[in-house]
């Protein structure tokens, strides 16, 4: 019989590519990982991991039996749940977070959802490319701008406002756009080639800005708007300073920006486990006491 603490230990070894990374988040020796490793293995009798001096890496039984295993380890957890619905959280909770407003807004919460559950095992990846949360094994991601069309469900958080800013010497040099169609002759400061969208009145227009200077991180678009090298389409807590000081100034602000938000997103299922539901609970705690608009990084 396969014991479900060796098919977790491999899940956390093949996501996190090695035997030493999987044993921090375990909180175990490495010795105790590599011995659950062996013991699956000769279970299943075929190699799953190929050990290299750089790490581990799947082979392609492996490949297919990650799936399967973090599916069973997902359904205990559930399973567990679902027959102790009160008191502490057991298991692991895996949650991935935009970087600029994770490590600021996120990180609190989390630490307080791990104070009032000692049982539980909180790992946070803080990153701000796109996280493929059902292949990556991730129980729920923070997301914050606009959800698009998907599989995955959503819970909204809290609102995010935002606006074009730029600096006074950009402004000087090149001048103010006063419409979209003019801002497609300026320099945009952008994550990737995602369009922007403004409200004219009842009517939405988007537009697709073109600038030479890319970010995947919103503290460095407010950067680079400061230094002068273009327009920025940011949230209001990243450029709030910079706006106080002068050094920012709002661009066409008659034309507003489509509200924004942060959202919870799981994998679909009809119900979600109970940590991703305490947690959310706890996110629209934190933010219904008068915490306001949640500001990010990851915006747009």
């Amino acid at each position: 019989m396969m014991d479900l603490e060796d098919l977790h230990t491999f899940v956390e070894v093949a996501d996190a590519g090695g035997v030493s990374p999987a044993a921090r988040r375990l909180g175990v020796s490495k010795s105790i990982v590599s011995r659950r490793l062996v013991r699956l293995e000769e279970e299943l009798r075929v190699q799953l991991l190929a050990r290299t001096t750089r790490g581990a890496a799947l082979t392609e039984a492996g490949a297919t039996f990650r799936d399967h295993a973090a599916r069973v380890c997902a359904e205990i957890d559930t399973a567990r749940e679902s027959i102790l619905p009160t008191g502490d959280l057991h298991g692991q909770l895996r949650i991935a977070a935009p970087l600029s407003f994770g490590t600021t807004h996120l990180a609190p919460v989390l630490a307080k959802l791990a104070r009032r559950h000692p049982l539980l095992q909180v790992f946070a990846s803080y990153n701000d490319r796109f996280v493929d949360i059902v292949g990556e094994g991730f129980d729920c991601a923070v997301r914050v701008g606009y959800i698009p069309d998907s599989s995955l469900i959503a819970r909204r958080i809290g609102p995010v406002s935002g606006r074009l800013v730029a600096s006074p010497e950009y402004i000087k040099e090149h001048g103010a756009p006063d419409t979209p169609d003019e801002l497609l002759r300026h320099q945009a400061l952008m994550q990737g080639t995602e369009s922007w969208n403004f409200i004219d009145g009842d009517k939405r227009v988007a537009i697709h800005p073109q600038g030479r200077f890319k970010a995947d991180n919103g503290a460095a678009l407010a950067a680079a708007a400061i230094a002068g090298l273009g327009i920025a389409y940011l949230p209001d807590f990243l450029t709030e300073t910079a706006r106080a000081s002068g050094a920012l100034v709002p661009v066409m602000s008659r034309y507003s920006l489509p509200e924004a938000g942060v959202f919870v997103v799981r994998p679909p299922g009809r119900h979600p486990a109970r940590k991703v539901r305490v947690l959310t609970d706890l996110l629209i705690e934190h933010w219904s006491r008068g915490s306001g608009d949640v500001p990010s990084g990851d915006f747009g």
